[in-house]
């Protein structure tokens, strides 16, 4: 497992792929004892794939995910660039349509929210980012002025720029001042440091220390970087938030299936209700294709809702 770690951190991955990648291969490993992976191919891949799904029933994305890390075991890592790893079909997922809660419906859940929660979550709606996109903004791609926000090392490494409510400026700043004053306690004590991708830590040595690279939403505590021996304060728990937002929605009496990343669903359908162009909101979103947010299209209130339904017209009462 030493040789796929170190090639996965060469490679920059985050540590999220590294424990589902290393995982999936050990797990595949196991399933055929005794064997060299050199000695294992497309027969075993597919066996082991066949046995995720008719026997554990795990969805089309674990299987896929699966399938990913065992073509990164063999070209990555083995270096084998074999004609049949092309041949092997990704399950196919289901299309659903992305659950969206109404403007009402967001206020609520945001009124039943505090603190840093309910300021993450405020974010998650008025950005359009994924939980961990909000958690891991540093303060120095926040600009207060300008009410604009640069979302770094995004899905599939992508940076972008997206927009920060006027109504949350003072907030912001305000946790800002919080990081601040944090990060200085930290450097008194002498820490001080915060986690930086391995080519931004090579090329600025200091950075680490810099109050602009640390987090805006900060732990409350410093914790050992699992990849090393150094003291960090990491960005605040992903877990805090969704209890929260969880809570806050039974608070609610919604009973959609609300998340975290129902917001993110949500800002890009009310963008698109209140009639911008959809290249916008892709753009906003960090949509390699703008198919991909098309699919938003679909749930707008002047879809189905605009047509007058059959039985309405025929009905008496309707007349």
């Amino acid at each position: 497992m030493l040789a796929v770690q170190g090639r996965l951190r060469r490679l920059g991955l985050s540590k999220r792929t590294e424990t589902a990648y290393t995982g999936w291969i050990v797990r595949f490993l196991r399933a055929f004892p005794g064997r060299h992976p050199i000695r294992l191919g497309k027969g075993e891949v597919e066996a082991f794939l066949t046995a995720l799904a008719s026997r554990d029933r795990v969805a089309a994305a674990t299987q896929n995910q699966a399938l990913a890390a065992l073509l990164f075991l063999f070209r990555e890592v083995l270096g084998q660039q074999l004609p049949w790893m092309e041949g092997i079909k990704r399950a196919k997922r289901p299309a659903r349509l992305p659950e969206v809660l109404s403007r009402e419906e967001v206020l609520s859940v945001l009124s039943r929210m505090k603190g840093v929660d309910r300021l993450v979550a405020s974010l998650l709606y008025g950005s359009g980012l994924r939980l961990l996109e909000g958690l891991r903004i540093r303060n120095r791609d926040v600009d207060l002025i300008r009410c604009e926000l640069i979302v770094r090392g995004g899905k599939g490494s992508k940076e972008r720029r997206t927009m920060i409510p006027r109504g949350l400026a003072d907030a912001l700043a305000a946790q800002r001042d919080v990081s601040f004053r944090l990060h200085q306690e930290d450097l008194d004590c002498g820490f001080g440091e915060v986690w930086l991708p391995d080519v931004l830590a090579r090329k600025y040595r200091s950075a680490s220390r810099e109050p602009g690279w640390q987090y805006l939403f900060p732990a409350r505590k410093r914790s050992v970087d699992p990849r090393g021996s150094k003291v960090f304060r990491h960005h605040w728990s992903e877990s805090s938030v969704q209890r929260a937002v969880k809570q806050a929605v039974f608070q609610s009496g919604i009973i959609k299936p609300a998340t975290c990343h129902t917001f993110r669903h949500s800002f890009a359908t009310h963008l698109l209700e209140s009639g911008y162009d959809i290249r916008t909101v892709q753009e906003l979103l960090g949509h390699s294709d703008v198919s991909t947010t098309q699919i938003y299209t679909h749930v707008l209130n002047r879809g189905a809702s605009a047509v007058r339904n059959p039985l309405d017209a025929s009905s008496p009462m309707a007349r």
